[in-house]
């Protein structure tokens, strides 16, 4: 048997579960939610990462769909409602392969059932506007983790790709924690900054999660992981899930981006611009530079030492598939799932191991964080603090 049918045969026992996939954005951004326009139950591979029959031939089994919406929204909360508006529309027009999941056990039961448990992340904490009462109602609409921070800082965490303003969480974040502790939602520390990180290991008494980041030792980008906050994960009981964006994977590829962003601020554009004068400055660059090309290789890299500083049962997967415009070699979208287990198995990781990494620890730290929900929920009532009342100045 090749490297490639014991992966997938690994994979029909144990599917993957996917910390992070940007679809409902994608479908936000492209048609307005116009699901026929964008039908996932056919192939939609000249438009998205993502559709059920590559979902099906990746062997996914369970899916965090990312309900993100951009920080600078005028209304974050009425955007993130319209986003889980969209992955229950999904649900509704697609009962045979998607399951509705909340639990561990509704992701065991759509295993049983051969059906794609479908789950919800929230993906920065401006979509809770800095209301506990917000926070519990995403999570009654089905969130099962909020992301703490996205690109830019909140009023209470610091993201990893701002400039620090309070040093990680500041006493209302660090009440948010907790209250999403209690309520049995995870913690994931994707996006945030590394103080952050560690200020939210201090207070969380939940295993957390990290839905789509990797190691920042082996690609120095400050959305990774340092060694220090991998190594504990083992006492928290937390899972680090890898990511396959190439310019947080690959270090050519980090440093021709903050070239290639440097020569558009040098022709007096944003970096982000995409009108057609400055896509064109854009393409000349990468005509003279040609983008470096991770791969399949290289994601595993970045397992390996995942697993050194964690171990493996703190490791799991989250692609960012349709919330990133690059992807390596080999990991082209949503079906490529396989090619990178049997590169694993090429470097003598078992299929016990693999077992965890795709599914077994992911269910176990949702599960973890139901039992300590049904702890707090027993001797503590939901928090009505205010950030006005933690985090106002002395005095």
């Amino acid at each position: 048997m090749t490297s490639q049918e014991a992966a997938r045969e690994l994979l029909r026992e144990f599917p993957v579960v996917d910390g992070h996939n940007d679809l409902p954005w994608a479908l936000r951004a492209q048609v307005r939610y116009d699901l026929d326009a964008r039908d996932i139950a056919a192939d939609q591979s000249a438009h998205l990462h993502t559709d059920i029959p590559r979902l099906r031939a990746g062997g996914v089994g369970a899916q965090y769909w990312s309900v993100y919406v951009r920080t600078d929204s005028p209304d974050p909360v009425a955007a993130t409602l319209e986003q889980i508006d969209c992955v229950r529309q999904l649900l509704t027009r697609h009962p045979e392969d998607l399951r509705p999941a909340l639990t561990a056990a509704d992701m065991e039961a759509a295993r049983g059932e051969g059906r794609i448990a479908s789950l919800m992340g929230a993906e920065g904490g401006h979509s809770i506007a800095n209301s506990l009462g917000t926070l519990r109602g995403l999570y009654g609409l089905g969130v099962r983790y909020l992301t703490l921070t996205h690109n830019d800082n909140v009023d209470w965490a610091d993201s990893a790709t701002d400039e620090p303003r309070a040093g990680g969480l500041t006493a209302f974040g660090r009440e948010v924690v907790r209250e999403m502790n209690r309520l049995g939602m995870l913690v994931d520390l994707s996006h945030v900054a590394a103080t952050t990180m560690r200020d939210a290991l201090d207070t969380s008494s939940a295993p957390v999660i990290f839905s789509h980041s990797s190691a920042r030792a082996v690609c120095d980008h400050p959305r990774n992981i340092p060694d220090d906050v991998l190594e504990r994960l083992p006492a928290n009981g937390g899972v680090a899930m890898v990511t396959f964006v190439p310019k947080f994977v690959l270090q050519a590829a980090v440093d021709w981006t903050a070239a290639a962003d440097e020569n558009m601020r040098a022709h007096g554009f944003h970096h982000l611009d995409t009108t057609a004068e400055a896509m064109k400055v854009h393409r000349a660059f990468e005509e003279r530079h040609p983008r470096p090309v991770a791969t399949v290789s290289t994601v595993a890299d970045h397992l390996d030492h995942m697993r050194e500083a964690a171990g493996i049962d703190h490791l799991g997967i989250g692609g960012d598939y349709d919330g990133t415009a690059f992807t390596p070699d080999g990991l082209a979208d949503v079906s490529g799932y396989p090619n990178l287990l049997a590169e694993l198995l090429d470097r003598g990781w078992s299929k016990a191991d693999l077992a965890k990494l795709t599914w077994k620890n992911a269910v176990r730290v949702l599960d973890a964080a139901e039992d300590v929900a049904r702890g707090l929920q027993a001797t503590r009532s939901p928090s009505n603090a205010t950030i006005e009342s933690l985090d106002a100045p002395a005095g």
